[in-house]
């Protein structure tokens, strides 16, 4: 029997493991020049600060799921006997935090100046000779921090299910839909330029507003995963049917005349319990190491089962 606690992934999700790895790393090369470029660009444009700060925020997750993937596979040891697994669980919680105190400290900051009536200015800058209007350029720069994202988020979403991986998930997500981002900002900055000096700020609020409830969305699951909830989708579709197959599973083996479940997320697997009423009540232990021999080839997710022999289920598990 392997040891429990321990997580091998499978050669395939081995190397989606590494593909994803690249393009967390490729993901804060390109997210680091967005935010140099928007640095040197975003002059007294709320939108543009907003969307900055969004960019700057966005490698938190790529940085988290770096740490944690260096670690989750560690094996159990006295200190930690259920193994590193929620370091992702962890990781998760930790970008859903900054992700909401982030879009919180925003709206505030964007609302103060929406509100004292402060009017952002949009110079110009002088190009080969050329004198061009600053917003020109920050509008290309948004194209720039908007489209190789999308890319990006598209390639890592499908991964991000691979690999059952929460922050992963939340990270292409938020890649994927990051033309929102730029396009409110461009939106802002044309306004600035046709005179309307509150739109820069309005769009730097409905911006906040989207991080806020990326970050509140995400938090909650966070909590609710760290909470031990039914394990459920990556992307939030209800309750994973694997555990209902795994009940048909136990439910087919002859010795077993009933079966309840209990099981809880665990970074990107599922561990919990199988209370099984049997056939014989003197049920030979070989039974049940054959069982959760067989669990090792059921299904990657599922790890350290404790298969509990009852006279009758617990009635809160019905």
């Amino acid at each position: 029997m392997k040891q429990i606690g321990h997580l091998e992934l499978p050669a395939d999700l081995r190397n989606v493991e590494k593909k994803v790895i690249r393009l967390e790393y490729i993901t804060l090369v390109y997210l680091t020049t967005v935010v140099l470029l928007m640095y040197l660009v975003m002059g007294n444009s709320q939108a543009m600060k907003t969307a900055w700060l969004e960019d700057l925020l966005g490698m938190v997750p790529a940085i988290m799921y770096l740490v944690a993937v260096r670690h989750y596979n560690k094996p159990p040891n006295k200190k930690f006997p259920y193994g590193y697994q929620r370091n992702f669980s962890i990781a998760f919680m930790a970008g859903s935090v900054a992700l909401l105190a982030m879009g919180l400290y925003l709206i505030v900051d964007s609302s103060a100046v929406l509100i004292s009536g402060d009017r952002p200015t949009i110079g110009s800058v002088f190009i080969f000779d050329k004198q061009i209007w600053l917003g020109w350029v920050m509008i290309l720069v948004l194209l720039y921090s908007s489209i190789p994202a999308m890319i990006l988020g598209h390639k890592k979403l499908p991964l991000a299910k691979k690999l059952h991986n929460k922050i992963l998930f939340t990270d292409a997500d938020a890649q994927k839909a990051d033309y929102t981002t730029g396009f409110a900002a461009m939106v802002g900055i044309a306004g600035v330029g046709l005179g309307w000096w509150w739109a820069d700020s309005v769009a730097a609020i409905i911006i906040s507003l989207s991080i806020i409830k990326d970050g509140f969305s995400d938090l909650r699951n966070a909590v609710f995963d760290l909470m031990d909830r039914h394990p459920e989708h990556v992307d939030g579709n209800g309750r994973d049917e694997l555990i209902d197959d795994l009940r048909k599973h136990f439910a087919n083996l002859s010795w077993v005349k009933e079966v309840s479940l209990r099981f809880r997320e665990c970074g990107q697997v599922y561990i919990g319990e199988a209370y099984v009423v049997p056939n014989d009540p003197k049920v030979e232990p070989s039974k049940i190491e054959e069982a959760l021999q067989e669990l090792e080839n059921f299904d990657w997710k599922i790890r350290d089962v404790t298969i509990m022999v009852v006279n009758e289920l617990p009635e809160e598990l019905e």
